[in-house]
This record gives structure tokens, C-alpha cells and sequence, in this order.
């Protein structure tokens, strides 16, 4: 671990998941919804370290605490595609700055930047005054949590887990569900920088049992629906994918209620991330049930 202290502000970078998550513990458990994608990649990364699989040099998580110790905000850059941005959670406006210097003095390429907002937007404009370059918006982004779930309509066909003998399928699916959510949101395809599982990653999660398909009265997968592993309580659902030619049926608002009431059953809070620019998917959570807790952003810095 290494720390920097400044402005009353102390910034420790660790690379150990399972150091920063028994440090950054009362911080990420105090609100385990807007800390999900946190808390999530970090328990992914300790388990699979525990499977023998190692991680890059360059990831690092972040811890900071005020001048009497007290946790104020957290972060992580674990990004595995490029140009790996750093993922921040909220954090005082001052030590948004004062990672920027951080990051700068230690001589870390940051060419993008994602996480809560005003912080992302913060250390992204000093990053800029330091560096050059200016910042822009790529995608914004909405967390929002499961209240109580309304069903929609019933549709026919009833969901099932996806297994391994889908990975070909799931696999595309994914990849199509990124570019398409570009696509639907009004931006060219391809235009956000984006995490694919490989096959292996792919094969895990499968075995996890957290892939759903929707499918029809006949067992055509007509839809595809994810979540993540709970975290400190919170699980988080996402992909959701319906193929063009199978959109505006019902699919999608059906096999997400359908997951958000299993992990509810299970005592489990319920939430997941919307692109503000795609109203046809607020639409749907919104009718559902979930409401906005957060306003996230990813951010790139152009030089």
C-alpha cells in the first residue's frame, strides 16, 4: 500500500482487493447500492485470485480517509480494456483534486475516467489543467434501486438459466448488447470503451447460475438478462439484451422483473444502471419499480 496525504486528506492506493476491502469496509457497507460496481469487482478479483488467476500490475484501489481516520471516499482502476479508466465512488470535491495530482505524480496515463458524479467530472478537469487536453462526456449514466417490483404484463414463455452450453450464444449477445446500447442511445456504434468477458470469464459466470434467457412459448432464447453475485447485500442486474428482431414484445420487462423477484426472494437488494440517453429503458425499470439513487458518468480527456 501506498499513501499520499494532503489537505487534511490521506489517499491510500492498494493492491491487494481483500486489503482495501477491510479498510474501505464501513464506507462500502454504509451504502452497499451506489458502492455495487465496486464491491463486486473487488470479491470477482478475489475470487479469482483464489483460482490461481493472476491480475495485472497496474490495478489499484483507492482509500480516502479524512484527518481522523474516517473512510470519505473510495476507487479502483481494475478497467481490463483500454484505456483502463479509474472508477470513483463519491469522495470530497477536494480529494478529486488531489487524486488528479496524485495520479499525475506518479506518472499514470489517464486517459478516461468513470464513477459517481461531481468526482469523476473533478479529477478529470485537473487531470486536464495538468496534462492538457480537454473533457468529454461519453455516456451518462443513472443507478438506480428496486422499491417495490411492479409485474408487467405476462408475456408468453417463463425464463431459464443459461448454461454452458450457450456460451457461444451468450457471448454474442454481450457483444451485441454493448454496441446496441450505443446504438439506442443515439451514439455510433463501438463508441464506449467496454468490458468483454473472455471465454473463460464467460464460462464462469455461466456456472454462477447469474444468466437468464427469456424464452418463448416454443424455447427459443428470445432475450438475456445477468446479474452479479450479491455484495454486501446488493445485487446488481445487467446485461439486459433483447435482439432487435424480438424488441417491443415484452421480453425484457418480463425476465427482469422476473430476476429482480428471485433476488429479492432471497433477501437480497435489487438494483442496476441506466444510459440517461436511452429513455425506452428508463421507461421500463421506471414502471417496474426502480427509482434513481446516483448520476454516474463516463468520461474520456481528449490531448
Amino acid at each position: 500500500m501506498s499513501a499520499v496525504s494532503t489537505a487534511g486528506l490521506r489517499l491510500r492506493f492498494c493492491t491487494d482487493p481483500g486489503e482495501f476491502l477491510a479498510v474501505a469496509d464501513d464506507y462500502l457497507s454504509a451504502d452497499p447500492v451506489v458502492s455495487t460496481v465496486v464491491t463486486t469487482v473487488a470479491h470477482r478479483l478475489l475470487s479469482q485470485r483464489a483460482e490461481g488467476i493472476s491480475q495485472p500490475d497496474r490495478n489499484w484501489w483507492l482509500v480516502v480517509s479524512d484527518s481522523s481516520g474516517v473512510v470519505v471516499g473510495a476507487g479502483m482502476r481494475t478497467a481490463p480494456y483500454a484505456p483502463h479508466p479509474p472508477f470513483l465512488l463519491p469522495m470530497p470535491d477536494e480529494a478529486s483534486v488531489a487524486l488528479a495530482h496524485a495520479l499525475h505524480e506518479r506518472e499514470e496515463e489517464v486517459l478516461a475516467v468513470n464513477g459517481a458524479l461531481p468526482a469523476v467530472e473533478l479529477c478529470a478537469a485537473e487531470l486536464t489543467r495538468l496534462g492538457g487536453g480537454r473533457v468529454d462526456i461519453t455516456q451518462h449514466t443513472r443507478l438506480h434501486e428496486l422499491g417495490e417490483l411492479t409485474m408487467p404484463p405476462p408475456v408468453p414463455g417463463g425464463l431459464t438459466v443459461a448454461t454452458e452450453d450457450d456460451v457461444e450464444l451468450v457471448t454474442d449477445w454481450f457483444a451485441a448488447f454493448m454496441d446496441d446500447a450505443d446504438e439506442q442511445a443515439g451514439r455510433p456504434r463501438g463508441t464506449r470503451a467496454h468490458e468483454m468477458p473472455d471465454r473463460a470469464d464467460m464460462v464462469r459466470r455461466l456456472h454462477a447460475g447469474r444468466l437468464w434467457f427469456w424464452v418463448d412459448d416454443t424455447g427459443e432464447p428470445v432475450h438475456l438478462t445477468g446479474a452479479n453475485p450479491p455484495s454486501f447485500g446488493v445485487a446488481r442486474v445487467g446485461p439486459v439484451y433483447t435482439p432487435p428482431t424480438q424488441r417491443g414484445r415484452g421480453w425484457a420487462s418480463n425476465a427482469v422483473a422476473e430476476v429482480s423477484r428471485r433476488i429479492q426472494a432471497e433477501g437480497t437488494r435489487v438494483c442496476l444502471f441506466t444510459d440517461q440517453a436511452n429513455p425506452t429503458s428508463n421507461k421500463i425499470y421506471a414502471a417496474l419499480g426502480y427509482r434513481p439513487v446516483v448520476d454516474m458518468a463516463n468520461l474520456v480527456i481528449r490531448r
